[in-house]
C-alpha cells in the first residue's frame, strides 16, 4: 500500500481498503476479506483464534496490520473493539447529541439527510446494475428476502411491494431461529435478495452463505464497495443512507425496492405471451 499511516477508524479503514486492496497479496487479500465481513470477531477473538479461523498463519495478521501501518496486530484490533464500543451507543445516548431547536426544525435535519440520501444513491447506483437485478428477479420463481435489524422492515416492505404486484417472494423473518429452514427450498431457479448497511448483521450474512450452498442467484443492496455482501452477490447496488446525528432512515432504501418491484412486474407483464 502506498499510505504508511494507519487509519483512525473503521471508516478509513473500510476505505484505504477499497482503494488500496488490490495491491495486496493474496494472503492479505483473504485477511481483508474476513475481516471486513465479521469484524465483531475481530474485537472479540485472540490473534490465535483469528488465524486459525481465516486459515492463515498468526504472523500474517501481524504483517496485514504493519502494512496498514500499524506497529502490530493489536493496534488493529483496537481500532475495531473502539468500533464495537461506538455501535453499542444506545438511541438515548444519541438524543443528547441534539440540539433543542423545536420539533419542526429537526424535522428540516431529517428531510436534509434524506435528499442527500437521494443525491447520492443518483450518483452511486448502476443503472445496468438495476437493469441486471430487475432481470434476475423477473427470470426467478420465488424471491427469498433477507435482511436483519435495522434494515428488517425494507425486507418487509419488499414482501408487501412484490406480493401487492403478484410477484412471489418469501420474507425469510427468522422467528424461532427458522431462516435456515425457510431457505431449505431456495434454488438456482429462485433469486435472494438481500439488504444489509454497515455494521453488517451476522445473521443475514450466514443466510446468504445459505442459499450459496442451494445455488440460489444473490442480488444485494449494500453500502459499500468493501460490503461482505459485494463478493458474494451475483448483482449488487450500492446505496449508502445518510445520517442526521447518528439517525439514519431507510428513504432511498424504500424508494429503490419500489423502482425494482415495479420493474419487474412490468418486465413480466411484457413478457408473458398473451393468452390465445
Amino acid at each position: 500500500m502506498a499510505t504508511t499511516y494507519p487509519p483512525h477508524d473503521f471508516a478509513e479503514l473500510k476505505d484505504r481498503l477499497a482503494n488500496e486492496g488490490e495491491a495486496l497479496p493474496r494472503r492479505l487479500k483473504q485477511v481483508t476479506a474476513a475481516l471486513l465481513k465479521n469484524p465483531d470477531d475481530i474485537a472479540l477473538s485472540t490473534a490465535a483464534q483469528l488465524a486459525e479461523k481465516m486459515d492463515v498463519q498468526p504472523s500474517t495478521l501481524v504483517r496485514f496490520a504493519q502494512v496498514l501501518g500499524f506497529r502490530g496486530f493489536s493496534e488493529l484490533q483496537l481500532l475495531f473493539r473502539n468500533r464495537t464500543r461506538k455501535s453499542t451507543v444506545d438511541h438515548r445516548a444519541r438524543l443528547k447529541t441534539l440540539t433543542q431547536k423545536g420539533t419542526a426544525k429537526l424535522f428540516d435535519e431529517f428531510a436534509e439527510a434524506t435528499i442527500a440520501s437521494f443525491e447520492q444513491a443518483r450518483h452511486t447506483l448502476d443503472p445496468e446494475k438495476i437493469d441486471a437485478a430487475v432481470q434476475s428477479i423477473a427470470d426467478a420463481d420465488t424471491i427469498y428476502l433477507i435482511a436483519s435489524g435495522r434494515t428488517f422492515p425494507a425486507a418487509t416492505y419488499a414482501a408487501y411491494s412484490f406480493a401487492a404486484l403478484g410477484i412471489k417472494a418469501v420474507l425469510v423473518d427468522q422467528i424461532g431461529g427458522m431462516g435456515k429452514t425457510q431457505l431449505a427450498t431456495a434454488s438456482s431457479a429462485d433469486a435472494v435478495f438481500a439488504i444489509s448497511f454497515s455494521p453488517y448483521a451476522s445473521e443475514t450474512l450466514h443466510l446468504i452463505d445459505v442459499a450459496r450452498m442451494g445455488q440460489t442467484p444473490i442480488i444485494a443492496i449494500t453500502d459499500h464497495v468493501m460490503s461482505p455482501l459485494v463478493p458474494v452477490a451475483d448483482i449488487w447496488l450500492e446505496l449508502a443512507e445518510a445520517d442526521y446525528a447518528s439517525f439514519r432512515s431507510l428513504s432511498a432504501t424504500y424508494t429503490l425496492i419500489m423502482t425494482l418491484s415495479v420493474a419487474v412486474a412490468k418486465k413480466r407483464d411484457l413478457e408473458t405471451p398473451p393468452r390465445s
